[in-house]
């Protein structure tokens, strides 16, 4: 029989990862990627000895990239080291309060108990429901295209699910759980995960908080983007086809059939079976479908404002994960979502790696990823005035929450914009997750991974069913690689 020649359109982590499985099953696969380097948003960038990571900055459900590994007939700990973050996070807020998160259980109890002694109970309710959350989910929508018909195990396990409380709002949940305003700001943190608001999501998803407690945060030595370099290593060693600057602007089809795909330069590549690792209505672009528009704006998550930060001081007092909360967290999300603009008073995230991982700095010094949500804003928007306002908002906020003063320190600076997000990782307006997960049908019921009108067109990433996330993305290039396998393959 004939090998399928498989063309996957984007070379992100689900774009890989598909591509391996689909190797491992031996199809002949081309990978072809816009920028210049694999990875998508989970990227890299070096410059005076330091190294950032773009992207994720931990991951959780490590076992899911295990699996991955192994279907590539490899072992993830060959590849990497994975350190296992304790504590998780260091928390500041508005108010003076500070403390750091962790998945020490007696440790996490007491810091609970000191801030409010009744949320005590309340936690472990919290994490009941996302337990029963995780039990429906992680063999039934977790790993199954949507609308599979359900298998018996699968009926048994509902009796696990919390109907009334999982389809509530997210926040109302977390308030109906603690009192403490700080932990009800810390847990709402969580939607932000997948770029969204805790004010208009469903409350299954704080499944990503009880994940996290549960399986903890992980950190693999190097950075992140060792796991991509891991992945292009097997790739090249099962003969895939990585095409960087090898943008895809057409895909071609007949009688509802997928034939090919072009790239801008002109060159044609057959195919069996195209796997598009891209938002699902750019590739309906791509097909050149009548009415055929990329991500709506009021469909896209949040994108963000980074700025990479090298440092000639090392300052031991930081902690790797590191959040500064905003005074009034309601607030900055009506800002972000419903007046499309850049927060007043932002929450700042502080990835801080070289405090466990001295191979990213130069010997002295940090590497610091300083973060901030922004809206996902049409191109052209970031003047330097505006980024200046924005930076100084950044730092008044890292200031008011305890941050040392670094403006003396600082060697190397970039800044991402959601402008430079948006062309360095074709995502509209810098959307870092896609469509948001407002409401139960942005959530759940995203673009099936096998297209319903063209045969040999599959979806592949966080745009895709079952979601963003970088295990989640995973997930999705597990169900991809199964449906080609049935349908092409079989």
């Amino acid at each position: 029989m004939k090998r399928k020649d498989v063309v996957i359109i984007g070379g992100g982590l689900g774009g890989l990862a598909v591509a391996l499985r689909l190797a491992a099953s031996g199809c002949n696969v081309t990978v072809c990627e816009q920028g210049e380097s694999f990875g998508g948003k989970m990227n890299t960038w070096e410059s005076g000895g330091f190294r950032f990571d773009t992207g994720p900055s931990l991951i959780t459900m490590p076992w899911i990239f295990a699996e991955l590994f192994e279907a590539a007939g490899s072992r993830m700990e060959d590849h990497f080291d994975m350190i296992s973050m304790h504590p998780l996070s260091f928390y500041s807020f508005d108010d003076g309060t500070r403390f750091t998160y962790t998945t020490d259980l007696p440790l996490w109890l007491e810091t609970v108990k000191n801030l409010e002694p009744k949320d005590v109970n309340g936690f472990f309710a919290f994490m009941k429901l996302g337990a029963r959350l995780f039990e429906i989910s992680k063999d039934s929508f977790l790993r199954k295209p949507p609308f599979a018909a359900p298998q018996l195990r699968d009926m048994s396990a509902l009796r696990h699910f919390p109907v009334r409380r999982a389809w509530g709002n997210y926040a109302k949940v977390v308030a109906s759980h603690f009192q403490s305003p700080q932990l009800q700001q810390l847990y709402n943190r969580y939607p932000t995960y997948v770029g969204s608001s805790p004010y208009q999501t469903p409350a299954t998803l704080l499944l990503i908080p009880y994940l996290e407690f549960a399986f903890n945060g992980w950190y693999p030595k190097g950075g992140l983007y060792r796991i991509v370099e891991s992945l292009l290593e097997l790739a090249q060693s099962h003969k895939i086809a990585l095409l960087s600057k090898a943008k895809v602007t057409g895909i071609e089809h007949q009688s509802g059939q997928v034939k090919a795909v072009r790239l801008e330069n002109g060159t044609r590549l057959s195919a069996d079976v195209v796997v598009a690792n891209c938002e699902a209505e750019d590739a309906k672009v791509m097909l050149n479908e009548q009415g055929a528009i990329r991500l709506k704006r009021q469909d896209r998550s949040m994108s963000g404002l980074v700025f990479l930060i090298g440092v000639k001081k090392t300052l031991p007092d930081l902690h790797h994960h590191q959040i500064y909360f905003s005074a009034d967290y309601k607030q900055e999300f009506s800002q972000l979502f419903d007046d499309q603009q850049f927060p007043d008073d932002p929450t700042v995230y502080v990835n801080c790696p070289s405090r466990n991982d001295r191979s990213v700095v130069p010997g002295e010094g940090e590497a610091l990823f300083v973060m901030a949500n922004a809206p996902a804003n049409e191109s052209g928007e970031w003047t330097e005035s505006k980024i200046a306002e924005a930076r100084r908002r950044v730092f008044r906020r890292l200031r008011r929450g305890g941050f040392p003063d670094i403006e003396n320190n600082i060697v190397i600076e970039d800044v991402w914009t959601p402008d430079k997000i948006a062309l360095r990782y074709a995502m509209p307006g810098g959307a870092i997750y896609g469509t948001h997960s407002h409401g139960w049908q942005k959530a759940f019921l995203r673009p099936p991974n096998k297209d319903r009108k063209y045969r040999g067109l599959y979806y592949v990433g966080g745009s895709t069913h079952p979601g963003g996330g970088t295990p989640t993305v995973l997930l999705s290039a597990q169900i991809t690689a199964d449906l080609v396998q049935k349908y092409e393959l079989a």
